[in-house]
């Protein structure tokens, strides 16, 4: 296969069914160098930079992003002027704002940021946050009702509304106007909406359609206070809340919602991970201390540690549990939330273990029994009538990253309907898809991103769904899993693996999607120690020729083959690759390699 790309240790197939490849482009070594020069950083820094896409002479400025130096005009997202203009009059007004925001971390988010700026400039906002089992995902009728009956004169959706045809007919019919502030796809039609500002709808051009809702939301409120400062309106500079304060949200929903981590978005989260640090947001803080954070608040511990329990009121508690922990500012309030929210995240975990056994073994008996074979459906649909819908993207997520391909799981209610997520892989854009299948009369909705989507199908549907999604997606999921590759940046030693060079490898973060982790590959290491320890996890400690040594660990991998490969290689000498992380146990600090893959030495 001549695609381009430079194998990396000669490893033409992993344990992991991937070829290791240089992330760096041929010619690359150049940028690379002169990034090096002008930033005065260490080389191995300068190519995961130039890999990234990062130019020498914008070296300086991807090192230190600022907000000012990075955001466009609000203006250019389509609709804001409008929507800027209606909440400028609300707040003059002294009005009645409701806002509905989405269950996720993401809506919760762009809920407490909304909420926060209106309460600052004196207004009484109520925050309505969807049930995700009895109403479903985004405003509905019998919601709207309720919240007009309840006094609101403006509603406000954040990460959600883009599509909401009849909610909005129904708020237009009741005299109500609303602004619709989101980031999802959708089509050409438009739902009656006073002003909806959505970087991905078709008509606009700002071309910012990577930010996460609450990105968007951030938007308008810059908006909104420079409409304020506007001679008339007698809101001064004083006035007004300081937005930067407010980027430990925006931070929290741009990484935990899985967007691009690109120009402005790394921006936010660059600056609110600062912002955050200070713990000012009383509900932040508690969460962080439930959730055990060890050391400073990094993107890891945002995605893997607060959002979660965010989530995890959505998911099978209160959805509105997390978007009020992140308004509030009683510490003992705060801690009590953040402990509801600890406990049901536990739950969370109980109940998904035990659907991720099932969906797992209908995974693998669609597949023929074949594990992660050339055979078998190009997407996965697992589903029963015992699960909860809440659940479902965490297994989908799950089978997609055992079975190397697009995963649904769907619970089916009494009724006969099955409602649930998809997660999908690189180049398959699951949410166009699904809306193809929701136009073609397959599913009753449906929606969602490139990489994950949800829907809602009859049980007598199912099979043609399945039909339906080969037809649309086995090309491009062939494709996908035929170019099948780990990218490394580097190769390093366990001698090599140091506290300095990690902090400078972490300059360049933070890392997420569109700007992955740094994979590095640890050439004929001999792995002296390997155990299972926790909920499957395999902990090893892999060793060099002269003796150093690195503290190893492959997360939920004891009944994986990556992870069967490390336990049954003790003494064995193998390439290895992954990412170093920092680990904090009882007061103590110390560097590990997250294991993601292993080769035999020969690179067969």
């Amino acid at each position: 296969m001549d695609d381009g790309q430079r194998l990396f240790l000669n490893v033409k197939r992993s344990v992991g069914g991937r070829r290791w490849v240089d992330r760096l482009p041929p010619g690359g070594d150049i940028i690379s160098g002169g990034i090096a020069e002008r930033a005065n950083i260490p080389d191995l820094v300068a190519r995961i930079m130039a890999a990234r896409g990062v130019e020498a002479d914008g070296a300086a400025r991807f090192l230190d992003p600022t907000i000012k130096g990075l955001m466009p005009d609000p203006h250019c997202l389509q609709d804001m002027d409008v929507a800027a203009d209606r909440l400028r009059d609300a707040i003059l007004n002294g009005e009645q704002v409701a806002i509905f925001g989405d269950y996720d971390v993401d809506g919760a988010t762009s809920s407490a940021l909304l909420f926060r700026f209106l309460s600052a400039c004196g207004l009484k906002p109520t925050i309505y946050i969807p049930d995700r089992i009895l109403e479903g995902y985004g405003p509905n009728p019998e919601a709207i009702d309720h919240l007009v009956e309840a006094g609101a004169t403006l509603i406000v959706t954040v990460d959600c509304g883009a599509t909401s045809f009849d909610a909005l007919d129904r708020a237009v019919a009741r005299g109500v106007d609303v602004v619709v502030l989101d980031h999802h796809q959708m089509g050409v039609d438009l739902p009656t909406a006073l002003a909806l500002v959505n970087p991905n709808r078709q008509d606009d051009l700002s071309g910012l359609g990577h930010l996460a809702a609450v990105g968007v939301t951030f938007m308008a409120l810059v908006a909104v206070a420079r409409v304020l400062r506007d001679a008339g309106s007698g809101f001064s500079a004083d006035r007004l809340p300081n937005l930067l304060t407010y980027l430990d949200l925006v931070a929290l929903g741009t990484v935990c919602d899985v967007v691009p981590l690109k120009g402005l978005n790394r921006a936010f989260v660059v600056k609110g991970l600062l912002a955050m640090r200070t713990l000012q947001n009383a509900g932040l803080a508690a969460l962080s201390r439930v959730a055990r954070v060890d050391g400073p608040l990094s993107a890891y511990h945002l995605g893997f540690l607060l959002g979660p329990r965010i989530n995890a009121g959505g998911r099978i508690g209160d959805a509105a549990l997390g978007a009020r922990l992140l308004t509030i500012e009683d510490p003992t309030a705060a801690a009590e939330m953040a402990s509801t929210l600890d406990r049901l995240n536990s739950e969370r975990q109980a109940l998904e273990k035990d659907m991720l056994l099932e969906a797992d073994s209908q995974a693998f008996a669609e597949l023929g029994g074949e594990g992660d074979g050339e055979g078998g459906p190009s997407v996965l649909i697992t589903s029963s009538d015992g699960w909860h819908p809440g659940i479902a993207g965490i297994v989908a997520s799950r089978l997609k990253d055992r079975y190397h391909r697009p995963a649904f799981a769907l619970a089916f209610d009494a009724n006969g309907l099955a409602t649930g997520s998809g997660r999908s892989i690189s180049d398959v854009d699951l949410g166009r898809a699904v809306r193809a299948a929701v136009d073609a009369g397959v599913l009753i909705k449906g929606g969602g991103h490139a990489m994950a989507a949800g829907l809602t199908v009859a049980r007598d549907r199912l099979a043609d769904l399945r039909a339906f999604f080969e037809e649309q997606l086995s090309d491009d999921v062939i494709r996908a899993r035929s170019t099948r590759s780990l990218p490394i940046d580097g190769a390093l030693t366990a001698r090599a693996a140091t506290f300095d060079l990690y902090e400078a490898v972490e300059r360049a973060g933070p890392y997420g999607a569109g700007h992955p982790q740094p994979v590095f590959a640890f050439p004929s290491h001999r792995l002296s120690y390997v155990d299972v320890v926790g909920n499957g996890h395999v902990k090893a400690t892999i060793k060099t020729q002269d003796g150093s040594s690195l503290p190893a660990i492959c997360f939920r991998a004891a009944d994986t083959p990556l992870g069967q490969a490390l336990l049954n290689g003790r003494q064995q000498v193998m390439h290895f690759a992954g990412s170093l992380s920092q680990n904090t146990w009882q007061g103590r600090t110390s560097l590990q390699l997250r294991v993601i893959d292993v080769a035999k030495p020969d690179g067969v």
